[in-house]
C-alpha cells in the first residue's frame, strides 16, 4: 500500500477557512488569535491528522524548541526536583527539556555541551563540575545562551545559585550549639565549587564561636553519593577514640544517608555518638530510619528561575541584563542531631 499523502499547513487553513498566517499563529502564538478561530484552526488539525514537521520550522528559526539541562548527577533527588522546575517554566512557553547527565565528570560535560551546541538548542541550563568553564565560555560567544544552575557566575552570565558558604555555617552552627568539640565535614571531591563552600561555611562558624577553623576536619569523598558515604562511615569507625568525630556535616543528603547506613550496620547511636546533618532536604531526608537534619535548597524554585532568566534572555536578546538570583538556605532540625537546642 502507498503512503498516504502528508497533511499541510494548507490543507488545514483551507478546512478551517482561515489564512495561513492565522494557522501559523495558533501553532506558534495562540495567545494572539480568537478563542473562536483558534478552536475551529484546532478542530481542522483533529480532523486532518495534521502534524507539525519541527525539524523544518527548526531549520527555518536556526535554533530549537528544546533546552538543554546538564546536572552533576541524574541520580541524585536535588537534581531531579530542580529538572521538574525546570520542566514546568519551560512548557509555560512552549518548550520541551533534554536532560544529561555529566556524572561530575569535566570529559562528559564537554561531550554535552559540544552535543547541545551542534543540535542548536534553545539555550543551555548547566550545573558546572567544576566552577569555571572555558567551553562554556566559548559556545556563549558563539551565540548558545547559557545560565549556570546551583553555581554562582560573574556579571557576565546569567546564574541562579543557594548561598552555599551561609548553608555550611547553618549546619556546624547548628553543631556547635549542640555542644560538639569534634566535627567532621563529608564530601567531595573539594574541586566542586559547591563542596568547597559548604568547608568554608563550615570555617566560618568555627570562627563566629571564637574556635579555631582548623579544627574542623575534613574527610573528602570521590564522590556525592550514597556509597561515598558508606565509605566515610568506614573511616570514621576506623578513628582511634579521641579523634573520632562526634557530629558529621555531609556535604549533601546521599552522604549523609550512607553514613546513616554504615552507622546502624555498626549499632552506632544516632545522635547519641554520632550526630549527621545533611544538605539539600531531599524526600528520602524526613524518611530516613532516624529522620535526617538537612539544609533545605528550594530545589523547584532553583529550575524555574533559572528557565525563566533563560527564556527571558532569548526573547529580549537586545535589551537582556544579566542576572545573579541567589537563594538562602534553611535549616531543618530533625532527630539525627536533634539534643535540643
Amino acid at each position: 500500500m502507498g503512503n498516504a499523502k502528508s497533511v499541510s499547513v494548507t490543507d488545514v487553513a483551507a478546512r478551517a477557512g482561515v489564512s495561513l498566517g492565522t494557522v501559523s499563529n495558533v501553532l506558534n502564538r495562540p495567545e494572539k488569535v480568537a478563542e473562536g478561530t483558534r478552536a475551529r484552526v484546532l478542530r481542522a488539525i483533529g480532523e486532518l491528522g495534521f502534524v507539525r514537521n519541527e525539524a523544518a520550522r527548526q531549520m527555518r528559526s536556526g535554533r530549537s524548541r528544546t533546552i538543554g539541562l546538564i546536572v552533576l548527577d541524574t541520580g541524585n533527588p536535588f537534581f531531579t526536583d530542580i529538572a521538574a522546575g525546570v520542566e514546568h517554566t519551560a512548557a509555560e512557553s512552549g518548550l520541551s527539556l533534554f536532560l544529561c547527565n555529566s556524572d561530575e565528570k569535566t570529559e562528559r560535560e564537554r561531550h554535552y555541551l559540544s552535543l547541545l551546541e551542534e543540535q542548536r538548542v534553545y539555550g543551555v541550563l548547566v550545573t558546572p563540575v567544576l566552577g569555571r568553564s572555558t567551553l562554556i565560555e566559548d559556545i556563549r560567544h558563539r551565540g548558545t545562551p547559557v545560565v549556570l544552575v546551583d553555581s554562582g557566575s560573574s556579571r557576565q552570565q546569567c546564574s541562579v545559585s543557594v548561598d552555599d558558604v551561609v548553608g555550611g555555617e547553618l549546619a556546624v552552627g547548628h553543631l556547635l550549639r549542640q555542644g560538639h568539640q569534634r566535627i567532621a565535614v563529608v564530601g567531595g571531591p573539594v574541586s566542586i565549587k559547591q563542596v568547597a563552600d559548604r568547608v568554608a561555611g563550615g570555617r566560618a562558624a568555627f570562627r563566629a564561636a571564637g574556635r579555631d577553623p582548623r579544627q574542623l576536619s575534613f574527610i573528602e569523598t570521590d564522590a556525592l553519593n550514597v556509597a561515598g558515604g558508606r565509605i566515610a562511615g568506614e573511616r570514621i569507625a576506623g578513628m582511634p577514640a579521641r579523634r573520632r568525630p562526634t557530629a558529621a556535616f555531609c556535604a549533601n543528603d546521599l552522604l549523609a544517608l550512607g553514613l546513616l547506613q554504615e552507622m546502624t550496620r555498626r549499632r552506632v547511636d544516632v545522635p547519641g555518638e554520632l550526630a549527621i546533618v545533611g544538605y539539600d532536604d531531599i524526600e528520602f531526608a524526613a524518611a530516613a530510619a532516624v529522620p535526617l537534619t538537612s539544609v533545605r535548597q528550594p530545589r523547584m524554585q532553583l529550575g524555574q528561575a533559572a528557565a525563566s532568566l533563560l527564556i527571558e534572555e532569548v526573547a529580549q536578546a537586545e535589551t537582556h541584563r544579566h542576572r545573579q538570583v541567589v537563594f538562602e538556605p534553611e535549616l531543618v532540625v530533625r532527630e539525627s542531631s536533634d539534643a535540643g537546642e
